[in-house]
């Protein structure tokens, strides 16, 4: 019988990379004008597939929106394929709330088009993460498509991938990747003897029918496709060639008696991974971050919690959004690519990142107004009820007691006097920017000149309103619109101060009162902080001793000459990690927060070639080492002006007991790695692994925004013995290619062989992280760095109590709080190996998938397998 070699003509379209969007959208356009008459033309071209993501028809029909009816047409006849995603999306550095939301919004777009292709495509990510497979089954698929990251365990080109919940896919692997059949003779003869050498190469793999892939990158399609499948099948009886889409491919494969990989697929055994993209241009993981935090915790559940239904600004998060996810394609995302491209996606994220802040302050400021007293509210962001420090103004002057930390005060401001002539009130402006007034006095002086002197605390709190403030004026000129009149808005003495809060509840608020502290102080010295969860002395060489642990953010300066996909190190190495000098200085000395101020000098390599590096650069890098009240975290925050090329900054953590594995939040789960990575002939093993938030390793948490490349170092022993002594987390990495030749960590180019400046990442540089020993919950060490507390000023007169909660959620980490509708849905999942019980009190509503069909009911909770996710949509 002959074997089946199922033909898949396609293009893998990367939006940019090595040429930015615009010049590679030009050439999509005209590979859609081609390709759609040759498809209406020739019936023996039988099938299309636009790469698996919806962005190449939105970029397309942007240009061509005159073409939408035919791309419909020939999508619902099923001649070509397109989705389920919107992007091709890099799953280790994107959040999993960016994955679901961009498999959303591709099948969304599909569906004005007949509908997604009904697989899980993914041809080219770098490497695939725990949960894939889970979010794949969420979304109704079956079938998935993988190269990168296949271990050399898995022999078969067919297997079962499980999620860390036992939920599964049948995936279907590419042996030689996306384009074993992309460059298409012209002689049928000669087809035949490429499809019998790659059927030679790989035969013990083969389950089956062969997937000729007939594309690869930005590769136009082939005319003669129709004819020359024609005349190979004509000539020989080994193999029937069929055109066809990937979706009857993999229908006809057998989902039985597959082996079976559980978790992330990251090996280099057999492809490259290039894992050095978690650690090029930090500032666009930083960026990411941050865009990420403001819509997925920030944005989306305060709008949700705290505007009315009609007023969820779903036209304000779908532009966020799908800046996100178009940055989320992985030459976006991991910063593979020229700098014009770059530059294009930190503007996005920044762009998404100041639509969420605008949107959290509407929903922080329309949930003061419906507050019942006035004064300073705390507001909780985040599902777990948990205290610790805010910042506000209290009226005032002198000492504020021992129970706030004062960090600055005011006396009285004048803001005028301000004349107001023909009744118009000119201070209207100032008014706009005193949105309480405390008192209004008004009184005449000896030349008849009406004095009206408009006081407003700096707290925000008061009797009068801006409008009422207002109306009184206009009264008051329409009374005596003859008399002269000066406005004068003072504001009264004030002081900034750090307080504690405690127990604030999930998504709820509390009404701040000046209660006595309620936990232990932090102490400052000279060198010292602490508190009584934790004590933190700087060394003569600037590291830190925590608890008496010594040698944290020891920090590792060495040479790469690699590029944007993988470090590499000269074959000469000069490793820097002792400073020239050392200065400590006592920013702030509690009782709430201390700070200390560590300047280390180094003097680092100027640059670096493949021999060794050279020449010299004096550099400073600032610390500001901080302990809170109440908080076992040591926060960091890093700065510098990195001047030095073709290096990677590293900081050190020792490990409080060595280590052979590392756990570390990636999307939807924590992950358990070991300490040696599988690599393969093109590609070293490296055991630099990416995390999304945390990293935990013998009795450490190591919490960060945005640096995502950590590997376990200092390793002692062999075999199964072999532990680790310190974790490293990567600062920074500059490098001047977009990628290399043949080097040691990588021998074949992976992209153009083209300089980059902004990949060198000179300039001001600035990291956070922190550090907790002891067992510790990650998810909340994390909320505790990077999702502050809010404070909110209300004038009073709402319905809402002093204290409360809109929403309680327990028993999960929540992923996502948004509206549909009338609804609330809240995406949750579990982290840990246990069932958990999801408790939603006096709330009742369904559990959908993540294409939104109802699964079952449930009644104030619901039961969550071991690391499962589930979303729950509330009754009104």
């Amino acid at each position: 019988m002959a074997r089946r070699i199922a033909v898949v003509p396609h293009t893998h379209w990367d939006r940019e990379w090595y040429s930015p969007y615009q010049t590679f959208r030009m050439k999509l356009v005209d590979l859609l004008d081609d390709l759609l008459p040759r498809l209406e033309s020739d019936p023996s071209y039988a099938h299309f597939m636009l790469d698996g993501q919806m962005a190449v028809v939105d970029d397309y029909l942007e240009v061509r929106p005159h073409e939408e009816a035919r791309l419909r047409r020939l999508a619902t006849s099923g001649r070509l394929s397109v989705g389920p995603w919107y992007i091709l999306v890099d799953e280790f550095l994107v959040s999993g709330e960016t994955m679901v939301r961009d498999l959303q919004l591709g099948l969304e777009r599909a569906a004005a088009f007949g509908g997604a292709m009904e697989v899980g495509y993914l041809p080219d990510m770098f490497g695939h993460v725990a949960q894939m497979p889970q979010l794949l089954s969420q979304f109704g698929f079956e079938h998935t498509v993988v190269w990168r990251g296949v271990p050399s365990a898995i022999t078969s080109t067919g297997f079962r991938w499980e999620a860390l919940d036992g939920s599964s896919v049948r995936a279907e692997y590419l042996p030689q990747g996306y384009g074993n059949g992309a460059h298409l003779p012209d002689d049928a003869k000669e087809l035949v003897e490429r499809i019998a050498d790659f059927e030679s190469t790989f035969d013990e793999m083969l389950d089956g029918d062969i997937l000729w892939m007939n594309g690869t990158d930005h590769l136009m399609p082939w005319p003669h496709l129709g004819r020359v499948v024609a005349e190979a099948n004509a000539l020989q009886d080994d193999y029937e060639l069929v055109i066809c889409s990937m979706a009857e491919h993999l229908a006809r494969r057998s989902t039985e008696g597959l082996a079976t990989w559980r978790g992330e697929l990251r090996s280099g055994a057999r492809a490259n991974v290039l894992m050095g993209v978690a650690s090029n241009r930090t500032d666009v993981k930083q960026a990411a971050a941050r865009a990420e935090r403001e819509l997925e915790r920030r944005a989306e559940p305060l709008s949700a919690l705290f505007l009315p239904a009609e007023r969820w600004p779903s036209a304000f998060l779908d532009l966020a959004w799908r800046d996100v996810v178009r940055n989320a394609a992985h030459d976006s995302i991991c910063a593979c690519s020229h700098d014009e491209v770059v530059d294009a996606v930190l503007h996005r994220f920044a762009e998404a990142t100041r639509i969420g802040e605008g949107l959290t302050e509407r929903a922080l400021k329309a949930l003061g107004t419906t507050l019942s007293e006035p004064g300073a509210h705390v507001v909780n962001p985040s599902a777990r009820t948990r205290g610790g420090l805010v910042e506000l103004s209290i009226p005032g002057t002198g000492d504020v007691g021992a129970d706030l930390q004062l960090l600055r005060e005011r006396g009285d401001i004048v803001l005028g006097p301000t004349p107001l002539r023909e009744g118009v009130v000119i201070a209207q402006g100032a008014l706009e920017n005193a949105p309480w007034i405390e008192t209004v006095d008004v009184e005449h002086d000896a030349d008849g000149v009406l004095h009206v002197v408009l006081w407003t605390p700096t707290t925000g709190e008061g009797s009068m309103t801006t409008r009422d403030a207002r109306d009184r004026l206009t009264v008051l000129t329409a009374e005596a619109p003859d008399t002269p009149m000066i406005v004068t808005i003072k504001r009264s003495p004030s002081r900034k101060v750090v307080a504690h809060v405690s127990d604030v509840a999930g998504f709820g608020w509390q009404r701040w009162e000046p209660d006595p502290l309620a936990v232990a102080p932090v102490v400052a010295g000279e060198r010292t902080l602490a508190n009584d969860l934790v004590s933190v002395e700087v060394a003569e060489d600037g590291t830190l001793t925590i608890d008496g642990v010594a040698g944290f953010d020891r920090l590792v300066d060495t040479g790469d000459v690699g590029d944007t996909y993988n470090w590499c190190p000269p074959a000469e190495d000069v490793a820097v990690d002792v400073p020239d000098s050392v200065a400590v200085r006592v920013l702030e000395r509690g009782p709430l927060r201390g700070r200390l101020e560590v300047r280390r000098t180094f003097t680092w390599p100027a640059a670096a070639g493949l021999g060794t590096r050279f020449g010299e650069v004096p550099t400073e890098v600032t610390t500001i080492v901080e302990v809170q009240a109440g908080s076992p975290l040591v926060r960091c925050t890093a700065s510098f002006q990195n001047a030095s090329r073709d290096h990677r900054l590293r900081t050190w953590f020792p490990l409080p007991t060595p280590a052979d594995r590392s756990r570390a939040e990636c999307a939807f789960a924590i992950v358990e790695r070991g300490l040696v990575a599988e690599g393969g002939p093109t590609e070293m093993a490296l055991a630099t692994y990416a995390s999304r938030r945390f990293v935990q390793a013998g009795g450490l948490t190591v919490v960060h925004e945005g640096l995502l490349e950590y590997e376990l170092v200092d390793l002692d022993g062999e075999g199964e013995a072999m532990r680790a002594g310190a974790l490293a987390l990567t600062v920074v990495r500059s490098t001047g290619m977009l990628s290399q030749g043949p080097m040691p960590t990588r021998p074949l180019p992976a992209g153009p062989l083209d300089a980059l400046e902004g990949a060198q990442h000179q300039g001001p540089v600035e990291v956070r992280y922190a550090i907790a020993l002891g067992d510790h919950d990650p998810y909340a060490l994390a909320d505790d760095l990077s999702l502050p507390l809010e404070v909110v000023r209300s004038p009073g007169g709402g319905t809402r109590a002093t204290s409360g909660s809109e929403l309680s959620v327990s028993g999960a980490e929540v992923s996502a709080v948004l509206r549909q509708g009338e609804r609330l849905a809240v995406r949750v999942f579990n982290p840990g190996d246990e069932e958990t019980t999801v408790e939603l009190p006096e709330r009742a509503g369904w559990l959908i998938d993540l294409r939104g069909r109802a699964l079952e009911r449930f009644e104030g909770s619901f039961a969550l397998r071991p690391f499962g996710i589930a979303t729950a949509v509330l009754d009104p």
